[in-house]
């Protein structure tokens, strides 16, 4: 009987990363073993501190991290910064220096290689567009990296490569994990607001909400073009959902609604039947008025 190599996936997807340490919990409690972790952007930070603890209490750590978070703690918006950005002509919005300060203070590791499940980091090269995977060196700079939407933050130079959002090369690298010999997938997707009234005002959160949506397509591409390939089973996002990727305000819920959610799709046989969530595709909600 061929052996199993079970790839943990995690898609970016800016504040609704929240959704996937609840079903990070879920996974946990039905004692989901995993081969090793390959995460993009938001997905990478998440899925770089399950590789290192990747357990109930460092998940329960993950979660606090999460409901501690405010909208400044990874956009530190100014007015005088940004006007002295683009009067430099420095080719971003925002400073990166509280998504730094963040991404220090939660790191369990200093290297990629020291995580107790093999991680993976997607970047995308700025030049030519080539989705580069690190898996060893400095994590913190690796996530950086994978987190630096461009416009938004500066990109990251390593070695001598110019890095930038993974989501931007594969924003949920099911392509990656089956390269690596993963025979079994289990995506976590981020979602989308499928519930909002309208779309997110100013120029960085409808820059954000406009990745999501591109990165969800190219999630139920890839899922359609590898299933021949592995057995793929992606727990289904939020629905409806009202929260925006730039909205940190709803953290809690979202922690608490995804855990029950993916608690009801292992039971119901989610992680035996693979396929694409209606969640997933491309769909909106008509709520009438009370």
């Amino acid at each position: 009987m061929p052996t199993v190599k079970t790839a943990l996936v995690l898609a970016g997807g800016g504040s609704l990363g929240a959704v996937q340490v609840g079903m990070l919990q879920a996974l946990l409690e039905a004692e989901v073993a995993f081969d090793l972790v390959i995460g993009a952007s938001v997905g990478a930070i998440n899925g770089a501190y399950f590789a290192a603890r990747p357990n109930a209490k460092g998940v329960a750590e993950l979660a606090g991290f999460w409901r501690g978070l405010r909208q400044s703690d990874v956009f530190p918006f100014s007015v005088f910064d940004t006007l002295k950005g683009i009067l430099n002509r420095r080719g971003h919005l925002l400073s990166a220096s509280a998504l730094h300060r963040l991404v220090r203070r939660s790191l369990p590791v200093d290297l990629i290689e020291e995580t107790e499940l093999p991680l993976y980091i997607v970047t995308t090269n700025l030049l030519n567009g080539a989705e580069e995977l690190l898996s060893s060196g400095n994590a913190e700079q690796a996530l950086m990296a994978s987190a630096a939407i461009p416009l938004v933050f500066p990109n990251v130079q390593v070695g001598a490569k110019f890095l930038v959002d993974g989501g931007v090369s594969s924003n949920t690298p099911i392509a990656s994990a089956v390269a690596l010999g993963a025979t079994r997938v289990v995506v976590l997707p981020t979602g989308f607001g499928c519930a909002c009234p309208c779309p997110p005002s100013g120029l960085v959160a409808l820059a954000l909400h406009t990745l999501n949506l591109m990165s969800m397509r190219q999630l139920v591409r890839d899922i359609e073009l590898y299933s021949v390939r592995a057995a793929i089973h992606v727990v289904p996002p939020l629905c409806p959902l009202d929260a925006s990727v730039f909205d940190f305000n709803q953290t809690d819920q979202l922690l608490q609604r995804a855990y029950q959610s993916t608690q009801a799709w292992i039971e119901a046989g989610g992680l035996i039947h693979v396929g694409i969530p209606d969640s997933l595709r491309a769909h909106t909600h008509h709520f009438d008025d009370e």
